[in-house]
């Protein structure tokens, strides 16, 4: 087993999830396609779950790990050490990611409820009687239209993107503990002794 492709293997997969989660953030700031004033958006999207934790804090280990497991860098173990401790920042990133996005889903968006004045509706909802079991409270929000089903939507998205990325880092700093340990691909250390 070649700790290195495996680390170029993650590393492959983080690209498109960091990105796929800084434009889910990003559409959080345009509820329905419109353009709201700043204080008409959502408190959890000003958190930037998305742009920093499960999107910049996935391309440092993402392009790490690709350096690391290029080819011929199987041995390299200080660069397997380096995954190490980027992947556990990707891992704090996407975990941070998934918390404020299930707060952000609990807690549901600001809107308005049909007087003009931005309310968050559903903050003091019970367990029981929360909005996301009981889609017919989501009429509640007027404007802008649709931005319940817009937050859960994205704030979903972004719930997902994040767990995946945690556990892909966590699973690359397994892999880079084993990189570290051991060194090189089994198979090439072979080659590489029947040669001489």
């Amino acid at each position: 087993m070649c700790t290195g492709k495996c680390a170029k293997c993650i590393g492959k997969l983080l690209f498109p999830l960091g990105i796929c989660a800084i434009v889910a953030n990003l559409l959080l700031y345009f509820p329905n396609g419109n353009i709201p004033e700043m204080e008409q958006i959502t408190d959890f999207v000003w958190f930037f779950h998305g742009i920093v934790g499960a999107g910049l804090f996935a391309f440092l280990p993402a392009f790490m790990m690709l350096g690391a497991g290029g080819e011929g860098c199987c041995a390299n173990r200080c660069g397997m050490f380096l995954t190490i401790l980027l992947s556990a920042l990707g891992a704090i990133g996407g975990a941070y990611c998934v918390v404020i996005s299930a707060m952000g889903l609990v807690r549901g968006p600001l809107c308005d409820t049909g007087d003009g004045e931005y309310i968050y509706p559903f903050r003091n909802d019970t367990d029981e009687d929360n909005y996301l079991f009981h889609h017919d409270t989501w009429s509640l929000c007027k404007k802008p239209e649709n931005v319940v089903l817009w937050n859960v939507v994205l704030f979903s998205i972004l719930l997902g993107i994040g767990a995946i990325e945690t556990v892909l880092c966590l699973v690359q700093v397994i892999n880079g503990v084993i990189g570290v340990i051991c060194g090189t691909c089994l198979r090439k250390r072979k080659i590489n002794t029947t040669e001489e």
